[in-house]
């Protein structure tokens, strides 16, 4: 992370107002308001709970942001596929139209009003959500599959990997599905971050700690996990992604963090151990919902490493 000290040294500013785009580590004494300041680091890297689900549920699909998702099937109470979509306010969930077919081990794509979900089980059907009802649409995968990662929005998805080892890599443009390049590591129950043209996928079944990397053109073996897990949670983007979760023997609660380079595992995994878990938002702003065993409608959100801008007390 470049800081204002590493580019600039010691110099302080003397400014009339707050720098519109502070680095980490800059100090300047505002004029007007008579205050020296500094941009500074507030590392927090922790879950806390959120609001319960009112479906119980693993290895569902989920899209959007910690304070704006979306939810929809995964295995439910007696290992059933359900049917059943929630979004999440950032307080509580909400019951909203069903999709058209139960499934479970379902990739997605998307935010909580405009939302793509595709494979699964035990259906390789696309189904499209517009913010009020699910559309079945007669464009499905090439290759059918279930427990595969999604990246992206409706209209300009990645859908990849799936079931215990598919290397199948698919792209949607809002018509039809293509064939892409595919995973240089076949894997399914992964997880999974960024967009159509700059995605990343990690974990797997079987066991792996493989990472990959995707540029819109083909997939690149990058820098491993920490710890080796399926069925794991992920989120956020390309260069800054979120995994927690997953199996790895007994469940796990284990967090880890990616900058675009390698994976850190952090000090403080998940409150609730468990995998199928789902995820959604960014690295510093995470959400996890659902998971087994036992099958649950608990919530985590992570709050990362943020910059704020400080008063500095001069005695």
């Amino acid at each position: 992370m470049a800081t204002y000290y590493g580019t600039y040294g010691q110099k302080v500013q003397y400014l009339a107002s707050d720098p519109s785009d502070p680095q980490t580590g800059q100090v300047w004494y505002n004029s007007t308001s008579a205050v020296l300041k500094v941009r500074a680091v507030a590392t927090l890297n922790s879950w806390a709970s959120g609001g319960n689900l009112g479906t119980v549920r693993y290895n569902a699909g989920m899209t959007g942001t910690q304070t704006s998702a979306l939810i929809f099937g995964g295995g439910a109470a007696g290992n059933t596929p359900t049917t059943a979509s929630e979004s999440y306010n950032g307080t509580s969930w909400t019951g909203t139209p069903s999709l058209n077919t139960a499934r479970q081990g379902i990739g997605a794509a998307g935010t909580q009003t405009s939302t793509i979900t595709f494979g699964g089980t035990p259906t390789s059907a696309t189904e499209l959500w517009n913010g009020s009802s699910w559309t079945t649409s007669p464009l499905t995968l090439g290759t059918p599959r279930s427990n595969l990662g999604g990246a992206g929005t409706q209209t300009a998805a990645l859908g990849f990997g799936g079931d215990s080892s598919s290397t199948a890599s698919e792209s949607f443009n809002g018509s039809s599905w293509t064939t892409t390049p595919s995973l240089n590591t076949g894997r399914g129950k992964l997880g999974n971050a960024g967009t159509q043209t700059a995605a990343l996928a990690f974990g797997g079944q079987p066991y792996t700690t493989a990472t990959e990397s995707w540029n819109g053109s083909s997939w690149t073996s990058v820098n491993s996990m920490n710890t080796a897990r399926r069925n794991l949670g992920g989120c956020g983007t390309q260069t800054l992604a979120l995994g927690f979760g997953g199996y790895i023997g007994p469940d796990t609660t284990a967090t880890e963090l990616w900058n675009g380079t390698s994976w850190t595992t952090n000090p403080t995994g998940l409150a609730l151990s468990r995998f199928g878990v789902k995820g959604a938002g960014t690295q510093t702003a995470g959400l996890a919902a659902g998971g087994t065993p036992p099958i649950t409608n608990s919530t985590e959100e992570f709050s990362g490493t943020v910059a704020s801008t400080q008063t500095v007390t001069v005695s």
